[in-house]
């Protein structure tokens, strides 16, 4: 499979396993009246508005913040995209469909609820970590795969042995 038909299959399935588990989660769980919901000692599930973007940076109040959030979330989303259809690996591809597909799943909740929709509570003892939702997880495994890719060599061919040196 091509890079960017691999990219283009996690972009799907991230952007679909987001919006599935928050319309679930939502819609149809009590979660929002009976939060939180212990996993195990470690995780929650809580409900969390996020307005603002990674880790509640840049809260916006306001609908003028808010549209600017999604116009820039499908910017990015597309950009990303382009450059996954001239990926030179698989790995390229499939980091960046996470990241588009995580950046269409949180423009999504920010156009219809005007806030994201974040569920998961990880916690130790006093330590807590910031609330996320798949999207969260799969552009930060987006990003892991790009510093991946970024660390592996280059795939140059060794020049033959016939042809002539550099001038």
């Amino acid at each position: 499979m091509t890079p960017f038909r691999l990219g283009l299959a996690a972009l799907v399935a991230t952007f679909v396993l987001d919006q599935a588990s928050k319309l679930w989660l939502y819609l149809g769980t009590d979660l929002v009246l009976s939060q939180p919901w212990r996993l195990g000692p470690f995780v929650d599930f809580v409900v969390v508005w996020n307005r603002g973007v990674s880790y509640g940076l840049f809260q916006q109040e306001g609908g003028l913040g808010r549209w600017f959030l999604v116009i820039l979330s499908l910017v990015a989303a597309a950009a990303l995209s382009v450059w996954m259809s001239r990926a030179g690996s698989r790995l390229l591809g499939v980091a960046l469909g996470l990241i588009a597909g995580g950046a269409l799943g949180n423009a999504v909740d920010r156009a219809a609820y005007g806030a994201v929709f974040d569920f998961v509570h990880l916690h130790a003892g006093s330590w807590s970590w910031y609330v996320f939702n798949i999207a969260d997880a799969a552009i930060v495994a987006g990003v892991v795969g790009l510093i991946l890719d970024s660390l592996r060599p280059a795939g140059r061919s060794r020049p033959s042995e016939d042809a002539a040196p550099p001038l």
